[in-house]
């Protein structure tokens, strides 16, 4: 199938082939009829697809192509853009998850004829399962629509409303089809007759209201697009922010450049699965563009639907990509509601969730606070994850907004202003959660607010975060659980918990597991009693008259009583007594005094080698690392190797061959101009090799691991093999030069650089150790859990 539309880069075109992107450039300078630029810039330009691969096949130059990998291409270029592809292919998903039957028979034959029965196809799933946007007199009470079916509005299409029930429903597939059925069903579409397709299709959308125009008109001609229909506006019709369909229904000339890209997206289906390949493809195109989107980290998500508890009516007024309500449990009848100001975001959300679950999904785009898509909800729990630091939340024209119940936020607070918004969208005693930054709890624009919240028995909980939890990872950010109060009860308390003791060294975030333990058992108790027990250093229930002075701080640090003294104590006599052991261990590895004779057979120079000769002369193998892999496995990254730790961190999943250490590989940090090695052990085997890292694998008859790592170290040879450029140094492992020395020698070298490293290993320990002691001591001595005697 040809795929005129979608463009690839040179980097695409690099691992279609399975080269590197210098032979790409080889092949644009050396080949007259390497196809030519389509797109792009000068110095980035993007090529056809269809005519690249036309190249590489008949020069014999074409890689077997992984599946997810071709469809990546697709999507990324797709001339719309990848986010618009991405929800293009969830569409295409919902309709295989929900109706195979119905896929089948619009994707048989040509692309012509499956762009113009699509829509029809589309919106059969589209509007029983997000409905449509309601107006602001059309409300929801406890999740429960007022009215009836929802109203449809999508372009394209008549309005009128759709049944959900079961009946109307009776044609969708179970999305629990295994991948080998679906296989199957997909490889027998060419036996469908046109005309039943055509059936199916107007089948899937006769559940319409009476006197109303069928949502979907196929023409007798299935290769001709349906005729667009006429629409009356809508009475009173909200404003356009309120009444914007999070997944509007595409058109066929939307569809037909994107066929070939739904047809790889629905054979990547009937390899992983519906769910799967979307969360493979938006978790992809997330990790490729980390600066545009600020995630919730998936057990942060998770942590926050544990402490709202289960529901039945959920909403996410600044949903971003769907983390939050995706973490929630499913249950029966659920109904998770959804907004983003970006609408891209909000269709993303809509499918994710739609392909997560059974559930109602409603999901709209539109600014929350200035235009609130759900005015009349009542949730049984808000999750959110609200935009921190914004001026222009709508300060000056939301004065006099109802949802100031607490007092109206002053112009830097708009965090309050989201505090309130989820308190509104409450049913009585239901729970919010909403992450929100440190300063929000201090802040002095903002005390009267947070008196009232307190006063009234609105905030429940307040919990401080480990650094590293959330983005802005420097910050230890804090969790709010709040209650829409039924009444004030008589001597209301709240929970404050520091989980700060739980971070961790390394990049991967905190202890989740010892966080998410000492979070819930706490709140569990304090929700079942209404006060608990004091938990020093950790956790407390502050009665509120202590916290309603002039600043109202509501930082649990600043209220928690102290590890108690003898925890403190004890604690502080165990890092002494590992830091004396480790100051001993150090004392016996202490390098023994330089032999200064000198050896009259030893050559004053040695003969050397580089390691680029060994490289093409067998003795090592060179790798580069940064690549990614099948599965999200740790990393050793450039930071592991110079602070000598474990495996720290992440790389996006991809088809790429990963690179895994062994035990005896060297691992060299090629950036920062620092002489560092490091051998490979137990504590690092298995780990993916990670950027900016370049692995040697030395044949064990020929070279020595350890006199390998030790002889790169050297000064003088980091320092003749570097490069340097305006703003670093890298170094170019290749120039690296060996002596040329038996192995028994080698093996001798080798042994003294591993005693080095043994003692560099203790010296680090007992840093560590050292300024754990000092802080402990200075803390203990200034709040009073350690005497001076």
């Amino acid at each position: 199938m040809q795929d005129n539309a979608t463009e690839v880069t040179a980097a695409g075109i690099a691992r279609l082939a399975g080269v590197g992107r210098a032979a790409v450039s080889n092949w644009r300078r050396r080949h007259a009829d390497f196809p030519k630029p389509v797109g792009g810039t000068e110095t980035s330009p993007s090529f056809a697809l269809a005519d690249v691969e036309s190249w590489l096949r008949e020069q014999g130059k074409l890689a077997e192509v992984p599946l997810r990998e071709r469809v990546w291409q697709q999507l990324v270029g797709h001339p719309e853009g990848p986010v618009t592809a991405l929800v293009y292919a969830g569409c295409a998903l919902l309709l295989i998850q929900e109706r195979l039957t119905v896929w089948l028979a619009a994707s048989a034959g040509s692309d012509e004829r499956m762009a113009a029965m699509l829509p029809g196809a589309l919106e059969g799933v589209i509007v029983p399962r997000f409905g449509a946007a309601r107006g602001r007199g059309r409300g929801v009470h406890r999740g429960r629509e007022v009215g009836g079916a929802a109203a449809v509005n999508a372009p394209g299409s008549a309005s009128g409303s759709v049944n959900t029930s079961a009946e109307g429903s009776a044609a969708a597939t179970p999305s629990g089809m295994s991948a080998a059925n679906s296989a199957s069903a997909m490889n027998s579409a060419s036996a469908v007759d046109s005309v039943s397709a055509v059936n199916a299709v107007n089948t899937a959308n006769t559940k319409t209201a009476p006197n109303t125009p069928s949502a979907v008109n196929t023409p007798a001609d299935p290769t001709t697009p349906p005729a667009p229909v006429n629409t009356a506006p809508a009475v009173n019709a909200p404003p356009a922010a309120n009444n914007t369909p999070a997944v509007p229904t595409p058109a066929g000339p939307q569809l037909l450049p994107t066929a070939p890209l739904l047809r790889g997206v629905a054979d990547l289906a009937a390899e992983l699965g519906t769910r799967e390949t979307f969360e493979f493809l938006l978790g992809r195109h997330l990790d490729a563009n980390p600066r545009q989107y600020t995630l919730t980290p998936p057990e942060l998500a998770r942590l926050m639907a544990e402490l709202a508890g289960p529901a039945g009516t959920v909403l996410d007024p600044a949903c971003g990509t769907g983390t939050l309500l995706g973490a929630v449990t499913p249950r029966p009848d659920q109904q998770l509601y959804a907004q983003d100001s970006a609408p891209d975001l909000a269709a993303l959300t809509a499918l994710r969730l739609a392909l997560h679950a059974q559930v109602t999904v409603r999901a709209t785009a539109g600014d929350t606070l200035r235009a609130d898509a759900y005015p009349e909800l009542r949730a049984d729990v808000v999750l959110c994850h609200p935009p921190f630091n914004e001026r222009n939340w709508g300060h000056d024209e939301l004065a006099y907004d109802p949802r100031w119940e607490y007092g109206f936020p002053a112009r830097n607070e708009s965090e309050l202003a989201w505090v309130q918004h989820a308190l509104a969208r409450l049913a009585d005693t239901g729970t919010a959660v909403l992450l929100m930054p440190p300063a929000a709890a201090s802040r002095r624009s903002g005390r009267r607010i947070r008196a009232d919240l307190l006063r009234r028995g609105a905030l429940k909980a307040v919990v401080a975060l480990p650094i590293g939890a959330a983005p802005p990872y420097n910050i230890p950010l804090h969790l709010w659980v709040l209650r829409r109060p039924e009444r004030v009860p008589g001597q209301p308390e709240v929970l404050l918990v520091d989980t700060g003791r739980f971070a961790t060294e390394g990049r991967g975030g905190p202890d989740w597991q010892a966080v998410r333990g000492a979070v819930l058992d706490a709140w569990r108790a304090f929700d079942r009693a209404g006060r608990l027990d004091d938990e020093p250093g950790l956790a407390r229930s502050v009665p509120v008259i202590e916290l309603l002075d002039d600043d109202v701080d509501l930082a649990p640090a600043r209220h928690l009583p102290p590890a108690t003294a003898a925890d403190g104590a004890d604690e502080l006599t165990a890092v002494r007594e590992r830091l004396g052991e480790t100051l001993r261990l150090t004392a016996d590895l202490t390098p023994p005094p330089v032999d200064h004779a000198t050896d009259p057979d030893r050559p004053t120079r040695w003969p050397l080698t580089t390691i680029g000769e060994l490289a093409r002369g067998g003795a090592l193998v060179m790798r580069t690392g940064g690549n990614g892999g099948h599965a999200r496995v740790p990393v050793l990254t450039d930071h592991d190797v110079l602070a000598g730790t474990a495996p720290s961190g992440l790389l996006p999943e991809s088809d790429e061959e990963a690179v895994l250490t062994e035990a005896g590989d060297v691992v060299v940090p090629v950036l920062g101009g620092g002489s560092m090695a490091r051998v490979i052990d137990d504590s690092t085997v298995g780990a993916v090799l990670g950027r900016s890292l370049v692995l040697l694998r030395p044949d064990p008859a020929a070279l020595d691991p350890w006199f390998l790592a030790g002889f790169l170290r050297g000064t003088a040879n980091n320092r003749q093999a570097s490069s340097y450029a305006s703003t670093a140094t890298r170094l170019d492992v290749r120039r690296l030069q060996l002596p040329r020395l038996p192995l028994d020698e080698q093996r001798r070298y080798g042994a003294r650089f591993r005693a080095l490293e043994d003692f560099e290993r203790a010296l680090r320990q007992a840093g560590r150790l050292g300024e754990q002691l000092v802080r402990g001591m200075y803390d203990g001595l200034t709040d009073g859990t350690v005497m001076p005697e």
